[in-house]
């Protein structure tokens, strides 16, 4: 086993996991686990691969993916991994203790939808759009009050 070739195979299903828990599109989660096991099969370090340029003779490997490996070979990581295990910050974790948001559903608000304040939550709740995402299990009101309470919670009035 190439030690280059188990490193990438391993960064592409941790890719894959990360992507599963944030709600990511199945196919690219499925296209990182097919990736890892045709490098782990693959007879001849990846290494070598890249440099006769034949990544993408690999199967499971298109272009995204040869320059993601590209990529490891050349600095010794993958960027949009290193962003990808990026935890969320705490005060946005916490939102998964309002009613109706689970830790999946409040990373993909996070990191697929750009909602970074409850400001911007509550403006989600009020277009109606966070009804028709999968896993939100709660009523508008019952959020939209308990964004409302945090907000007023963080910036109590001035007396």
């Amino acid at each position: 086993m190439h030690e280059n070739n188990q490193r990438i195979a391993n960064l592409f299903r941790s890719m894959a996991d990360l992507l599963a828990t944030q709600r990511a599109n199945p196919y690219r989660v499925r296209a990182y686990r097919h990736a890892a096991d045709s490098l782990l099969a693959l007879e001849e370090d990846v290494a070598a691969v890249a440099q006769r340029h034949g990544l993408e003779e690999i199967e499971g490997i298109g272009k995204d993916l040869a320059s993601k490996i590209r990529e490891f070979l050349e600095t010794g990581t993958i960027r949009s991994y290193e962003e990808l295990k990026t935890p969320l910050p705490p005060e946005v974790k916490d939102w998964a203790k309002l009613p109706g948001l689970s830790d999946s559903l409040v990373a993909y608000l996070y990191f697929r939808l750009g909602i970074r304040t409850l400001v911007d939550l509550e403006q989600l709740i009020r277009s109606h759009l966070l009804r028709t995402l999968p896993g939100f299990s709660g009523s508008e009101e019952q959020l939209l009050a308990a964004v409302q309470r945090g907000q007023r919670d963080k910036n109590p009035p001035v007396s």
